[in-house]
């Protein structure tokens, strides 16, 4: 089956040229334990067999300064695409997203509105006025946004596509949807609203999976196959969040697909390859 990962990160050992300037302040603490330089992601994606990826900004080591994955990712576009991190609420947010995209060849932007690793302000809002115009601009772009955030904050990027309905959303780890009572995760459905819009796709990771697995009653396979059902398996995308989720790639790809093994052979294809082409076309495989 071909392969397409939609979450990996890189982080280079050279602090002198491309220093740390982690959003909120404090360094992630898995990109200090295991950090992965562009090397080594290309051996991992190797040894799992996987043909394509996208590499999200390490927002919790550089911030908004995307210079090493760009400068890594050049020469590699025939195999990786870039997803940069942009100050949505800046003055200049529409100047920062010409500039990466245009200029450095970055495929998508990002934007963190829930915590992860890192603390997000809680006056950060996906629906702020002064992103109004950034979000425009991507619209009208096609420019693919990665969305971090909890399912709860459903409601608040409902808003956004109300107004911006032909945005192209790729929500990651799966927009960490509501586990409450197990299978069959009843509480995910909350996230259900979003398929109303063409652009919404759903990013599973070993994030998801753990999450669901490691929760008493818990059951992956039954959460992923709750998704899929939701969103249909066109707009659901899988990424190992390698080197930020522990483990190397192929025991993390292996994680996933075992987590789709109630999906149709179709459903895989669709989850593991095409998907990621429907939002990222220089991802076709």
């Amino acid at each position: 089956m071909s392969t397409a990962d939609l979450h990996t990160h890189i982080i280079s050992p050279d602090l002198d040229r491309y220093p740390h300037r982690p959003l909120g302040g404090k360094r992630s603490a898995w990109s200090a334990e295991r950090p992965v330089d562009l090397d080594g992601l290309l051996r991992n994606l190797d040894a799992a067999g996987v043909e394509k990826a996208a590499v999200v900004q390490a927002s919790t080591v550089y911030g908004f300064d995307n210079r090493y994955a760009a400068d890594a990712l050049a020469g590699h576009e025939d195999r990786l695409i870039g997803v940069c991190s942009v100050d949505f609420v800046a003055d200049d947010a529409i100047d920062q997203v010409k500039y990466w995209v245009d200029e450095r060849n970055f495929a998508g932007v990002r934007i963190r509105a829930a915590d992860g690793t890192t603390p997000v302000p809680s006056s950060t809002r996906l629906d702020d006025p002064r992103m109004d115009a950034v979000w425009s601009h991507l619209e009208a772009r096609r420019i693919p946004v990665c969305v971090q955030m909890h399912s709860r904050n459903t409601g608040t990027l409902l808003s956004v596509l109300e107004r911006f309905p032909r945005l192209v959303i790729a929500l990651d780890h799966g927009a960490r949807p509501r586990l409450d009572g197990g299978p069959p995760y009843a509480a995910a459905e909350e996230l259900f609203g979003l398929t109303a819009y063409e652009g919404v796709f759903l990013k599973i990771t070993p994030v998801t999976v753990r999450r669901a697995d490691d929760e008493p009653g818990g059951d992956a396979r039954k959460l992923v196959r709750r998704l899929v059902d939701g969103f249909g398996s066109e707009h659901v995308a899988w990424g190992s969040n390698f080197p930020a989720s522990d483990g190397g790639l192929p025991e993390l790809r292996d994680l996933v697909e075992a987590a789709a093994g109630e999906l149709t052979t179709e459903e895989q294809t669709d989850v593991f390859g095409r998907t990621a082409a429907r939002i990222y076309p220089q991802l076709v495989i």
